[in-house]
């Protein structure tokens, strides 16, 4: 297979002010093969977004490797991480908080060539009306202001931002959620036709499996900072095995009625345990309808129960 990036039990531990630790990541694993999508679904709280952060360097790494494309850049650090960093680049929730409201678009698409010294100087203006057309954006508009745009235009602008290094990696945070659904179909779609010509590899974190189904090649559910579930998209969606994942499945509005039927009319209940006083066993067993004494007991591993699907289930 021929994989671009390789994260190997990832963990990212923060201390609390009062002496414990919050497990926000906490023995992560998973591939992206070159040209795919591989989605992080998971509740507000899961470690989705954190492990993002962490693949990308924003986010401190308490343990684990990560591997793109035979650079080990969970370990490089300064100048080797700053060479590096054109390589993989980040798409963020709120298109509005993340361009600067002072710089005119041209030069916010501009500045990471700028930063990192990529091309030649008298030839980046140029290269910033391409990108700008790559992203259905008219390039004579690189002389206005961000506030002087809408959500998706601004989204778009910050996916050209990205795209300026030429990166083999983008990784989306939650990139539509803050759009609503008319305009998030067609950043979808861009995000998607943009991936067919260029053969770029994403990493894509979502709470919604609306979203999730409609760009991804594979599925990774996260709760409380373990993956309870990896399979292919279509897997999941057809036979989820993971009673949270099923749950997931079973709440989501913005899947089809028969899609959330395959949820089992799982419904979610209570609140997640606190991820300072992890239990020992299955952290969802709380939570969980099928629960077993068993369950609270020892924690399960991520096993393959069908080609492709692993699960972390004692009873799945």
């Amino acid at each position: 297979m021929n994989q671009l990036l390789s994260v190997r039990d990832l963990k990212v531990h923060f201390p609390t002010a009062h002496g414990g630790t919050v497990h926000a990541v906490d023995g992560v694993s998973f591939d992206i093969r070159r040209g795919r999508t591989l989605g992080i679904v998971g509740e507000s709280g899961s470690g989705k977004t954190t492990t993002a952060l962490a693949v990308m360097r924003l986010a401190p790494i308490t343990g684990g490797e990560i591997d793109l494309d035979g650079t080990p850049i969970s370990r490089i650090e300064g100048e080797e991480l700053r060479r590096t960093r054109p390589r993989f680049q980040m798409v963020f929730q709120d298109p509005f908080s993340s361009l600067n409201p002072r710089d005119r678009v041209g030069r916010i698409i501009r500045q990471p060539m700028d930063l990192l010294g990529l091309g030649e100087p008298s030839g980046r203006d140029a290269r910033v009306e391409e990108l700008l057309a790559q992203v259905g954006l008219r390039p004579e508009l690189k002389s206005l202001y961000p506030h002087q745009f809408s959500g998706g235009q601004r989204q778009r602008i910050g996916l050209a931002r990205a795209l300026a290094t030429r990166p083999d990696l983008i990784v989306f945070d939650e990139p539509v959620s803050a759009l609503d659904v008319a305009v998030q179909a067609q950043v979808l779609n861009l995000i998607r036709r943009l991936q067919r010509e260029t053969g770029l590899t994403y990493l894509f974190i979502s709470h919604d499996l609306g979203v999730v189904r409609h760009v991804c090649d594979e599925i990774a559910v996260m709760y409380l900072g373990q993956i309870v579930e990896k399979a292919p998209a279509a897997q999941i969606f057809a036979a989820p095995r993971h009673p949270y994942t099923q749950a997931l499945i079973a709440a989501a509005p913005s899947l089809a009625p028969e899609h959330r039927r395959r949820g089992g009319g799982a419904r979610l209940q209570g609140d997640p345990p606190s991820p300072v006083n992890l239990p020992k066993g299955c952290r969802f067993a709380s939570r969980c309808p099928l629960a077993v004494e068993g369950c609270r007991r020892r924690m399960p591993t991520l096993r393959e129960l069908a080609p492709g699907q692993a699960v972390a289930c004692h009873l799945a």
